[in-house]
């Protein structure tokens, strides 16, 4: 275990941890990970394949379901290389250069899979409140422009991290909270004035909570339009065309409302539970949602079962 280093002396590496009192475990920690990282790639990239190759999933609904999907796999990608040094091969150090750009990828998948769940439901109300103007109103070309403006938005929202980050002295302790590096987790290490840290991060956390408060209004409008419909099994058959999208709504935003409870009103708490709630934050949505939207979506299924049918 690394010793802190409390002189005035700047430091450029950073030690991440695994589960805390657990490292003599790391090794066998480290199976159910790497297969929960494996599951989640090729389940993401099974998704994205299907959309680009079948023709009846050119929709609207599916393009922002590969927005998701790379949402998801962006942020698998991103913190797969320290899980497997911390669990695997037991070299928890990184370069603060290294770690800066993490934190970067991480935060800016996580915002736009809180953009993609965000557009999802505004696809769900139009669909369902305007089904007749759905096809005219959600073009292809508006969808990719949708796509691209909320990508900007969260590329420009995330940008400024790594700059002030990099603006920092880190010259206390180096040990990180985590398997992985976290704008929080790094500004927490500073020795040098991080009001401006503290300030922009509490912005970007404000955008995430405006996103699910756009998302409870769509689906408060659907339920008033869905509660006009006279017949109990029409109801029932067009609140089912949204459970695939509630479902990814609470895996993603139920552990990060915990976590921010956790912080918020239990300090005191075992830090056990701290990182395991983080770590299923940025390991269940990517394993989840392709395995939600096969089980719930009939085409998506039918094709899963074609090609696994195809293998002898």
């Amino acid at each position: 275990m690394p010793t802190f280093n409390t002189s005035e002396i700047e430091i450029s590496t950073f030690f991440l941890i695994g589960i805390p009192g657990m490292d003599p475990a790391n090794i066998w920690v480290s199976i159910p990970i790497c297969l929960v990282y494996l599951v989640a790639i090729l389940g993401n990239c099974a998704i994205l394949f299907f959309i680009k190759t079948e023709p009846s999933l050119h929709e609207p609904m599916y393009y922002f379901l590969s927005m998701l999907a790379v949402s998801d796999l962006g942020l698998s990608l991103s913190s797969l290389p320290t899980m497997l040094r911390v669990f695997l091969f037991n070299a928890p150090e990184i370069s603060s250069d290294a770690c800066i750009a993490q934190e970067f990828f991480i935060h800016g998948f996580s915002a736009m899979e809180s953009s993609a769940l965000l557009i999802m439901s505004f696809d769900r109300f139009i669909a369902i409140c305007n089904p007749l103007r759905y096809t005219s109103i959600l073009t292809s070309s508006r969808v990719t422009k949708i796509g691209l403006a909320f990508s900007l938005k969260n590329v420009l929202l995330i940008l400024p991290f790594p700059f002030t980050l990099k603006h920092l002295r880190y010259c206390k302790e180096y040990l990180l909270s985590h398997s992985y590096c976290l704008h929080q987790d790094v500004m927490k290490l500073s020795c040098s004035n991080n009001k401006v840290n503290v300030i922009y991060g509490l912005f970007v956390a404000l955008t995430s909570i405006a996103d699910l408060t756009f998302i409870f209004m769509s689906y408060m409008l659907i339920l008033k339009a869905v509660l006009n419909i006279a017949s109990q099994r029409e109801r029932l058959k067009v609140l089912n065309t949204c459970v695939s999208h509630i479902c990814a709504v609470l895996i993603f935003y139920v552990p990060i409302i915990s976590l921010a409870f956790i912080y918020r009103f239990a300090k005191h708490s075992s830090p056990i539970i701290t990182v395991l709630m983080a770590d299923v934050f940025l390991l269940v949505p990517p394993l989840m949602n392709p395995i939600v939207y096969c089980v719930k979506s009939q085409q998506i299924r039918n094709l899963a079962l074609e090609k696994l049918c195809q293998f002898p």
